[in-house]
């Protein structure tokens, strides 16, 4: 782990210091004693009173900010903060912001000072002085006007770079000089190099008038299983900025051409339906620039761990004596021969097929919207570059599809959030559609051996209790026929309970009909 600190001249409160490292940690240890170099040097930075009164603290994910900055506001409403005086707590949210507030709170219980602090839903008040710490909206147009004389700024790196977030900003840095010895604490990861934190870290970095600190992970107490599990679950870019601290694009590769070849199955590239599969197809429809694709696929379980398999691939390119258009009849004929030759239910986008799947619907086949919101696209991304890492996603050998799986990026939106992106002069039908195969397979539970596929649903016997009390039994007897089956399925009893329900409900079938 590499460390930058701009070097200042210290004036740090002894008495500062000495609570700081008084307060308990949730595992009853002292934070004194668990600070590593890194934390102590922030600390002292931040609770100078001679040197610079903007600070910038830039760590990767886990680094304990939350914990730290809560400490450290809790200690200087205690020892520092004017009496009267209002500070603020601002983040990308108002729930995010909450955070610090929660450490705080979390502080005060295990320290046992709620006589000297006042705890209320989103502020904490010197019940002496009357400084107040309040978590404050993320709207910009209102952060105009106050008078604060501490404001803290969580994960500014990943504010959304809009009007807003330039706003607030503007309306927290123009703040500090209101008040005598006012004071602005930013501490975040890094995030796109684009994006508000960045613009202020630059800054920040040559100005005298800041305190500046990089600390990038890993953290110095997460284990080599911990580092390893964390890298493999984030992508190149989300690992630079988020543990390396630094300010990347969020722009990946899906994948790389070792885990598309090692998808690729050899021999056919049709896979013909099999008894007791449950299949999913899914289409995208493109009409002038792009292709259209449908796909079928299905999961199943091997020694390796579960693994979607792509059964068939079919695509459509936008023809040249028809407009330049996909043939949607073509399409809609296909698609209903295919759900229907394998028991396909489909996934769609319902922007893009609402009345073709529609059209579908009425002849019979289940379709399912698949919906493309920042959520529904996060997942599907994720889940298919998991499964390509995880060689959980067998593909057939199709020269149009492993096109595709090279060119399409895997392109942050958001904090936390990604999409599937192709660029200029590429296409991404075809892992979009797979792409929604793995994530309505790979989000339902793994059929096991016992279990009984059906339309929408698994069914595993003797899967949870081995029985049921006595007076639930004797109710399940007493249902009629009709209603054994859902209470049966709902229930997931072992296969001996299970038989002695049966035998129960046939003789009450037989009475009945007596």
């Amino acid at each position: 782990m590499t460390t930058t600190t701009k070097p200042t001249t210290r004036h740090t409160t002894p008495a500062a210091l000495e609570l700081l490292a008084a307060l308990p940690l949730e595992d009853g240890t002292r934070w004194g004693e668990r600070a590593e170099g890194f934390q102590l040097s922030d600390a002292r930075a931040v609770l100078d009173t001679g040197g610079p009164r903007r600070h910038y603290l830039l760590r990767g994910r886990g680094m304990s900010k939350t914990t730290d900055v809560g400490a450290l506001v809790l200690v200087l409403l205690l020892t520092e903060a004017p009496g009267g005086s209002q500070s603020h707590i601002y983040a990308a949210d108002e729930e995010q912001a909450e955070l610090t507030l929660d450490a705080m709170r979390g502080f005060i219980d295990r320290a046992q000072l709620g006589a000297q602090l006042r705890v209320a839903a989103s502020s904490v008040t010197n019940t002496s002085t009357g400084a107040t710490v309040t978590v404050e909206t993320s709207d910009g147009a209102s952060a105009f006007g106050k008078r604060p004389w501490l404001q803290v700024v969580d994960e500014l790196a990943v504010w959304a770079n809009r009007s807003n977030a330039r706003t607030l900003w503007s309306a927290i840095v123009s703040a500090v000089p209101k008040v005598p010895g006012g004071r602005l604490i930013v501490i975040t990861t890094a995030g796109s190099p684009t994006g508000v934190g960045a613009k202020v870290w630059a800054e920040a970095e040559l100005s005298a008038h800041w305190h500046t600190s990089k600390h990038p992970g890993p953290a110095p107490w997460w284990s080599d299983d911990d580092i390893e599990a964390t890298r493999t679950a984030l992508s190149a870019s989300e690992w630079r900025r988020l543990i390396l601290c630094e300010f990347a694009e969020g722009d990946d590769a899906l994948t790389t051409p070792e885990d598309v070849e090692a998808a690729i199955r050899p021999g056919s590239a049709v896979l013909p339906k099999r008894t007791g599969i449950e299949y999913v197809a899914a289409l995208d429809v493109g009409t002038r620039r792009d292709l259209t694709a449908l796909v079928v696929g299905h999961a199943e379980q091997r020694d390796a761990g579960r693994v979607v398999v792509i059964d068939r691939v079919l695509s459509w390119r936008p023809g040249e004596g028809k407009g330049g258009r996909v043939d949607l009849a073509e399409v809609e004929a296909a698609t209903q021969r295919v759900c229907r030759e394998y028991g396909a239910k489909l996934r769609f986008d319902r922007m893009q097929a609402e009345q073709l799947t529609s059209n579908l619907a009425r002849n019979g086949i289940r379709t399912e919207e698949f919906i493309f919101s920042s959520a529904g696209a996060n997942r599907l991304g994720r889940l298919l570059w998991g499964s390509l890492r995880d060689r959980a996603l067998e593909l057939p050998d199709n020269d149009e599809l492993r096109a595709e799986f090279l060119a399409v990026r895997l392109v942050e939106t958001g904090p936390g959030t990604v999409k599937l992106q192709n660029p200029l002069g590429t296409h991404d039908d075809i892992v979009t559609a797979v792409g929604m195969v793995v994530a309505d397979l790979t989000e339902r539970p793994a059929p096991r051996p016992g279990s009984i596929i059906m339309p929408g649903e698994t069914v595993v016997l003797g899967a949870a209790d081995p029985g049921l009390a006595a007076a639930r039994r004797r109710a399940v007897a007493q249902l009629p026929l009709a209603a054994f089956r859902a209470r049966y399925e709902h229930a997931k009893l072992d296969p001996a309970t299970a038989n002695r329900l049966a035998a129960a409900q046939s003789l009450d079938g037989r009475a009945r009909r007596r």
